[in-house]
């Protein structure tokens, strides 16, 4: 499995997000390895008001469509347009410039330790 960034926080959907003011959330390696190459990217816009857990956008990939479920709650402050325009991005670099949104955050809802989400995801 892919080196996790210990810095990060993870979601059993396969969202990460950091603690940053605002959040930056993006989907793990693992997820975009499991989809394949990512094709289309359908984020919700800046100032929508989403909430923890429920679904707030859709990846597109060469093998399925996958939902992205938000793990805060909060107020969209900036979408990832490099990504929009180019979603192969979130396979080359998920962690990095492959992020999708920033989020002023409200609540956060259950997240796990990069150790919890490696041993759950393990094998």
């Amino acid at each position: 499995m892919t080196e996790l960034p210990a810095h990060l926080h993870y979601t059993v959907e396969h969202e990460w997000l950091d603690d940053g003011a605002p959040a930056t959330i993006g989907i793990t390696a693992v997820a975009a390895e499991a989809l394949g190459d990512i094709v289309y990217l359908e984020l919700p816009a800046v100032g929508e008001e989403i909430t923890a857990g429920a679904v707030v956008g859709e990846i597109e990939s060469t093998k399925s469509v996958s939902e992205l479920y938000s793990p805060v709650s909060g107020t969209v402050a900036e979408v990832n347009q490099a990504a929009v325009d180019d979603p192969s991005v979130v396979n080359s670099d998920p962690y990095g410039q492959g992020w999708l949104l920033k989020v002023d955050v409200s609540s956060t809802g259950p997240v796990l330790t990069a150790e919890e989400y490696g041993a759950q995801n393990a094998g």
